[in-house]
């Protein structure tokens, strides 16, 4: 069993909020460069990355893993961007905007999860 992972809308709305992260970190000040800066960048990078890899895997149980694995990188990244509005690195608004993203992704994990 293998999804095609460029087909699932999953994949793309993680795939584009990775993009967003990234135009959302280049504002951060220069002392976030080895702090908070690229760990939001790795937690955003392993949603879509893991959702692919789970779906070149083979079995479902293999897909559920790293469906498990882009879940847990999610909240991660949904506490790193609170974090960053707390630090003033982004407008309330823009915070309550990926919040909603995050949510509307992890949604749509479980409900492919279920299908598996």
């Amino acid at each position: 069993m293998e999804h095609n992972f460029r087909k699932l809308a999953i994949w793309q709305r993680s795939k584009d909020l990775v993009v967003e992260v990234y135009k959302l970190t280049k504002k951060f000040p220069d002392s976030e460069k080895f702090g908070l800066l690229p760990q939001m960048q790795r937690c955003a990078v392993s949603v879509p990355s893991n959702i692919s890899e789970g779906c070149g895997r083979g079995t479902p149980a293999q897909l559920k893993h790293y469906l498990n694995i882009s879940f847990g990188s999610i909240c991660e990244l949904e506490t790193q961007i609170i974090i960053a509005h707390e630090l003033t690195y982004c407008e309330k608004e823009e915070m309550e905007k990926f919040c909603e993203e995050i949510a509307a992704i992890k949604k749509m994990m479980f409900r492919f999860k279920k299908t598996l």
